[in-house]
């Protein structure tokens, strides 16, 4: 194992080395800061992947970290799960080309938190073992409940993986001169190494010191910022308002109607308490009072984190709006006004040229790059435990396999994830990626989030209204997206689309619910029957903990 790990590590570099060395710098020069200092990331974080890897000797140690973590460290770890790259690069990004209306997005992905907080993040630490499908199930038929939770997670896993792993293409292209296939492989070749020797404790460790990172970098950019605008945010925003024009303090831009703007705050909200990697987290500390610790921890650093970008936004328009050094003039003498080398998702990274110089610069690329390797590592390992926990150990083995057996099914699920993101990040390269990212939290809020959410609070759910109302959410999530304006129009070329909303949750999410409550109170059957009676010692538990695993040692 040991042999195949330096193979695999040796191979990466080298790849990434060579690339560097002889491939053809894309727009932007090549900026050793960044080099050093991702080969100094990279090398901590397989440090810390062979140390976690020695401690990795069960399938809880796999998949929860041995229930080590506290509720400070898993709280940081969240938040290093869930401040993606789309959420540093995107959000400040389109606040630096939308304005105002950016916030809908820092807002929406933070409001989910008090859901998990207050309803979801104890009761699955008490009910559950590895996957939210373990709570799902516990008064349920397993088969069914297990393979569809399974399919949802899946699902969701490899369109999120897809969106991240196009988006760090694109990024290390940018950054470092690398080629994108290169780039693609080498973040594929890292998340395996990190997921499939060092299991969830190595994955955490990745997120926590990532988070650090990039908590700091932001912070230091936007005390920057101010800094240049004697802390006021009236002289920031009345520049801001002079460089561009004031309609950028009016919503509007991005979200034009009341249904688009309902329909994505159903998506954000019920979309992040329905992801089965920030779920799976809840597994990893020792017991549900540090399950709560860990969601008050998480949402205090994303809303800070969410505050930064919006700062980080409006400095990217004072500070590189305009600015020469950042422009594509290329692009500006065909289409006109300033774009920005890279496009606006590259603001902040050129933001970060503009505060603090090269080095800074290869520090916040190295952390971007980290964000990156974080987020795929977390998702690659909820995939992985869907296939082995839920779909090999539960549905087809019954329940009648070793912990260790269970432990090499994932690990083989893990690489062959890894492969799928490789292919499909090759594939979707030229691809307008956004619906993936947006199909990604409707299915998290139609399929997953409803029955999870039922499943703990309301006694006349059966397996069959489950089943059939999940499938009803999943189906209209994916066929609303297909018939949309981001498929329909932007993507296969259609004059206008059948379906007119961008955000299909709303509707999706409302099918779901529907079609669970139907076929569950018109469900007659025996197994109905004592399914409802289950409900209340599940509920017990849900509350109080009582037979809950590690319950007897606190």
């Amino acid at each position: 194992m040991q042999r195949v790990l330096t193979f695999l590590i040796l191979s990466a570099l080298t790849l990434f080395a060579s690339d560097v060395i002889t491939g053809e710098v894309q727009k932007q020069g090549l900026n050793m800061s960044a080099i050093v200092m991702f080969f100094i990331f990279v090398g901590a974080t397989l440090g810390i992947t062979y140390w976690a890897a020695k401690r990795t000797k069960s399938a809880k140690d796999f998949y929860t970290a041995g229930g080590g973590i506290t509720g400070f460290q898993n709280g940081m770890a969240i938040a290093g799960d869930y401040m993606s790259a789309a959420s540093f690069l995107g959000i400040s990004g389109l606040v630096y080309s939308k304005g105002y209306d950016g916030l809908i997005y820092s807002i929406g992905f933070l409001v989910g938190w008090p859901i998990i907080l207050f309803m979801i993040a104890e009761p699955l630490r008490n009910l559950g073992k590895y996957t939210f499908a373990d709570v799902a199930s516990y008064r349920l038929r397993q088969g069914p409940i297990r393979t569809l939770a399974a399919f949802g997670s899946i699902t969701t896993v490899i369109l999120y993986l897809i969106a991240q792993i196009v988006g760090s293409g694109k990024l290390i292209q940018l950054l470092f001169g690398l080629q994108y296939e290169v780039a693609v492989i080498l973040v594929g070749v890292l998340m395996v190494l990190y997921v499939t020797f060092g299991g969830m404790l190595a994955t955490t460790w990745v997120q926590i010191v990532k988070a650090f990172l990039l908590l700091a970098g932001a912070t230091f950019m936007a005390i920057a910022v101010m800094a240049h605008y004697d802390f006021s945010f009236g002289k920031l925003f009345a520049t801001a308002t002079e460089l561009k024009d004031i309609s950028i303090m009016s919503p509007g831009k991005l979200v034009s109607d009341p249904i688009s703007a309902i329909s994505l705050a159903v998506a954000l909200m019920f979309g992040t308490a329905g992801l089965p990697h920030i779920l799976m987290r809840f597994f990893t500390v020792s017991d549900a009072k540090e399950a709560r610790k860990s969601v008050f921890y998480a949402t205090g650093f994303i809303g800070y984190f969410y505050i930064l970008t919006f700062i980080i936004g409006f400095g990217a328009i004072v500070m590189v709006f305009k600015n020469p050094q950042y422009l594509d003039m290329a692009k500006q003498a065909i289409e006109g006004g300033s774009p920005i080398l890279g496009g606006n998702d590259m603001a902040a990274i050129h933001l970060s040229h503009a505060v603090g110089g090269d080095f800074f610069l290869g520090f916040i690329s190295a952390v971007a790059f980290a964000t990156i390797l974080a987020v795929v590592s977390g998702l690659t390992l909820a995939g992985a435990s869907a296939i082995s926990h839920d779909l090999y150990a539960s549905v087809w083995k019954k329940g009648q396999v070793d912990g260790l057996k269970e432990m090499q099914v994932s690990k083989m699920a893990t690489v062959g994830l890894g492969i799928i993101a490789i292919i499909m990040g090759i594939a979707f390269e030229k691809q307008n990626i956004a619906f993936v990212v947006g199909l990604a939290f409707a299915i998290a809020a139609s399929a997953n989030f409803p029955i999870l959410f039922l499943s703990m609070y309301w006694r006349k759910l059966t397996t069959r209204g489950a089943v059939i109302g999940g499938t009803i959410g999943l189906a209209t999530a994916v066929i609303l997206v297909i018939l949309g304006p981001t498929v329909w129009v932007d993507l296969l070329k259609n004059a206008s689309p059948i379906f007119p909303y961008k955000y299909p949750a709303l509707f999706s999410v409302i099918a779901a619910f529907v079609g669970i409550y139907i076929f569950s109170v018109t469900d007659n059957s025996e197994g109905a029957k004592a399914e409802r009676e289950a409900f209340e010692a599940q509920f017990i538990r849900s509350q109080t903990g009582i037979g809950a695993e590690g319950a007897s040692e606190h």
